[in-house]
């Protein structure tokens, strides 16, 4: 009698519970690792922050390697270099034109800027195509007053190819150059040194209005050697140990032969 009731079928009642079946089993299941994405624990250091690391594919390496290559292309990738106050600048021109100190490499080495690099370059040009038809009209005015004198738009184009070519592809030559003699060097650095070595051009370019022409070329000559020693004593930090004295000499030559081409083509 008892076990008739036992055995009559509930699931149909109200209220009623299903069995729970349960799989005995001797041992824990584990997953393999390799099997999923995450790794665990979450990593908890580097840039990364908190939460789980997801597996690098072979592909990621390469992909990084495409961003950094892409970043010498972007405008943003170098916002960082203009990120200087008016008095850090001022300093740096300042020490431009005391180049026998020779500290300037250590001013910038911990925070390099080009902010200089394209005020000086763009303010040269401007200031070597107005002087420069200005030079030529007081000594037109000063030799022959019949002559009428024109404004020379050629001045514009020549300075500012003279200028930001000189700017820009000297240092990457001396760059690649002691990168290949295995000299540890930076082009923002060099980019950043070789645009502040410009600032005494733009005063010396307001002193070579004087119409004597003895008197324009010592100032040339001394602004070009001011301009040339800068450059060499602050270039000798990045190739310290090595027997590079050739790059120093160049640097001092091309520096020179700026100096003079200004006088000829601008200053006449």
């Amino acid at each position: 009698m008892d076990e008739t009731y036992i055995n009559l079928p509930t699931s149909h009642l109200l209220g009623s519970v299903p069995a729970v079946i349960t799989d005995e089993k001797n041992g824990t299941d584990h997953e393999n690792p390799a099997a999923s994405m995450e790794t665990f624990p979450p990593h908890n250091g580097g840039d990364r922050g908190r939460g789980y690391q997801t597996l690098e594919s072979p592909s990621d390496s390469q992909q990084q390697t495409s961003n950094d290559w892409k970043g010498v292309f972007s405008v943003t990738s170098y916002a960082q270099y203009f990120n200087v106050d008016s008095d850090i600048v001022l300093n740096r021109l300042i020490s431009s034109l005391y180049p026998l100190g020779g500290d300037f490499s250590s001013k910038i080495d911990a925070n390099p800027d080009l902010y200089g690099l394209v005020w000086i370059t763009t303010t040269l040009v401007f200031v070597l195509a107005a002087l420069g038809n200005c030079a030529t009209f007081l000594m037109q005015k000063r030799s022959d007053h019949g002559t009428a004198w024109s404004f020379d738009v050629s001045y514009v184009n020549v300075a500012a190819g003279s200028v930001y070519g000189y700017a820009i592809l000297v240092p990457m030559a001396f760059y690649f150059s002691l990168q290949y003699l295995g000299s540890n060097s930076s082009l923002i650095r060099f980019w950043c040194l070789w645009g502040y070595s410009l600032f005494i051009f733009i005063l010396a370019s307001f002193l070579l209005l004087i119409p004597v022409e003895f008197l324009r070329w010592f100032i040339i000559l001394l602004s070009g050697a001011a301009s040339a020693s800068f450059v060499t004593l602050n270039l000798r930090s990045y190739i310290e140990g090595n027997n590079l004295s050739v790059m120093v000499v160049a640097a001092f030559f091309l520096q020179m032969a700026l100096a003079i081409f200004i006088k000829v083509w601008f200053f006449p």
